[in-house]
């Protein structure tokens, strides 16, 4: 480690004289790595480091670069440090004015996923890279700018008061270097950190089951899936351990468990029983859910479903998960299910951090907010997406965890922001009588799901009980497929998928496990 610490150091003694922290501007790209580590490079205190101690001066000068510092009003672009790269988070990037303001985004995850195809990404029907799209696209200045930068990070505090969020990097496995901590002065800071999948506290889902919110998931499920394929070929295995590796059960019918479970079935017509003849019989999907599948949808498609999603091969199950098992899962009327994949969907809620924040809160611990999105009682902090929701002082009730609703959130607070930079509103504590304009109203633009191939269902009700228009069929696929098409966020992306989709009609889907 001596020689990545000097590498770091030697830079930084020579430049000890300069003001290293508040904002410093992007040194020559010669030195740009060296300069980005040590904006959160911190001193190992071991008895190794001994050539540190022979220099006090090059201590301090590491020691001042673990953060960013706030920011002078005169000569600097103030500060907008935005937490998550999900769906808000990610519209407020594209549309923020980078020439108002520098940005940096704080996120375990160096780029958006397009969540509603990433069901098809587990069963080959599209490529991983299809449905990310990496942070620096949406916002170039993030690459660019002096002032903007993506710090591979969690957000382990907020301090309100002196406008400074606490972080810590993210490691990759056991045999990594330690986390480093580090500080953010904002001017202006967003919230946008999402939510995580729901449990209800059963017992063993975390351990054993499968999420499907994030890439790592979908890949983990597909070579899962194609493990126990290829496991259940091999001579010796038991008629009823076949049957088990080969059961795949989804708990949750909401609009991503009824896509999965459409997808999956699918997989198993057109492909697995081409390519795995000697297992074809065994393999069978399983769909739990304790109410009815797609409950916000019309009655007459959630009976269309059920009738394809049956025809298809998935068997429903009503019941309610008492407990999750390594091999099994046990049903609250004693009912066991033996699985060999099992793929958790049951609805999102805040995270723990989230509910530890000492902020408003909304009804159900979700960060509380005003009708402009701002998180009342403290200065310059905003919150948007599944993370937040209404304060009752409102008198509205809490949106739905949608990625319409945070998408759009995004694009409000991103022009909101703009007119208040615009206004000399900019810095900290200088938007107190600066006008937000118009309050933030969400339309509900309706819903869609596939249930199979060629298959799906677009309800553009703006309400359960509204009136509307709603269909089932092919001319839903289409429509599904060519929404979801334009909605992918680059002209790359877009590119990706149309692809995949071709290769997959004609070739049909990779299996391979890599």
């Amino acid at each position: 480690m001596v020689w990545f610490n000097n590498l770091i150091l030697n830079p930084l003694i020579k430049s000890s004289s300069k003001s290293l922290l508040k904002t410093t501007p992007r040194p020559a790209t010669k030195n740009f790595a060296l300069f980005s580590l040590s904006h959160y490079y911190n001193f190992y205190t071991t008895d190794a480091s001994s050539s540190y101690s022979s220099t006090a001066t090059a201590a301090a000068a590491v020691k001042q670069c673990s953060g960013l510092g706030p920011t002078e009003a005169a000569g600097e672009k103030p500060r907008v440090v935005v937490l998550g790269s999900g769906w808000a988070g990610c519209r407020l990037l594209k549309d923020i004015d980078t020439s108002l303001y520098d940005v940096v985004c704080v996120s375990p995850r160096n780029h958006m996923v397009f969540t509603p195809l990433l069901a098809s990404t587990c069963v080959g029907t599209l490529e991983f890279r299809s449905v990310a799209e990496p942070i620096g696209r949406i916002q170039p200045a993030i690459s660019k700018e002096p002032g903007s930068y993506f710090f591979l990070a969690n957000c382990t505090g907020v301090d309100a008061d002196n406008h400074v969020v606490q972080c810590e990097t993210v490691t990759d496995g056991l045999n990594t270097l330690n986390p480093w901590t580090f500080k953010i002065s904002y001017d202006k800071l967003v919230i946008a950190l999402g939510a995580e999948a729901l449990t209800f506290g059963i017992q063993g889902v975390a351990e054993n089951a499968i999420f499907l919110r994030e890439v790592y998931h979908a890949q983990e499920i597909r070579r899962k899936l194609l493990l126990n394929l290829m496991l259940s070929d091999v001579p010796g295995i038991s008629e009823e351990e076949k049957c088990r590796l080969l059961h795949c059960v989804v708990v949750g019918g909401g609009p991503t468990g009824v896509e999965f479970s459409g997808e999956l079935s699918d997989f198993i017509k057109r492909d697995v029983h081409q390519r795995y003849a000697h297992v074809k019989d065994y393999i069978h999907v399983t769909l739990i859910e304790a109410n009815e599948i797609l409950s916000s949808f019309d009655d007459r498609l959630r009976h269309y479903a059920t009738k394809q999603l049956s025809k298809s091969g998935v068997r429903l199950v009503r019941g309610i998960v008492k407990d999750v098992k390594p091999q099994k899962l046990i049903l609250n009327d004693g009912t066991e299910v033996p699985y060999g994949l099992l793929v958790w969907s049951t609805g999102v809620g805040p995270s723990s951090f989230v509910k530890s924040l000492e902020l408003p809160k909304s009804p159900g611990e979700r960060i509380g907010v005003d009708e402009w999105l701002r998180v009342p009682s403290v200065q310059d902090i905003f919150a948007i997406g599944d993370c937040s929701g209404y304060v009752e002082s409102t008198g509205k009730p809490v949106l739905p965890a949608l990625a319409q609703v945070a998408e759009r959130q995004g694009k409000y607070l991103a022009a909101l922001l703009n007119r208040v930079g615009k206004a000399g509103g900019g810095q900290a504590n200088s938007a107190k009588d600066i006008e937000l304009g118009d309050q933030f109203v969400y339309k509900h633009l309706g819903s869609m799901a596939t249930v199979g191939r060629f298959k799906a269902l677009v309800d553009l009700r703006q309400s359960k009980d509204a009136k509307g228009v709603s269909m089932a069929g092919f001319v839903s696929w289409f429509i599904w497929r060519s929404a979801y098409l334009t909605r992918v966020i680059s002209w790359r992306n877009r590119f990706y998928v149309a692809v995949n989709w071709a290769t997959t009609f004609v070739f049909g889907r990779d299996i391979s496990r890599i």
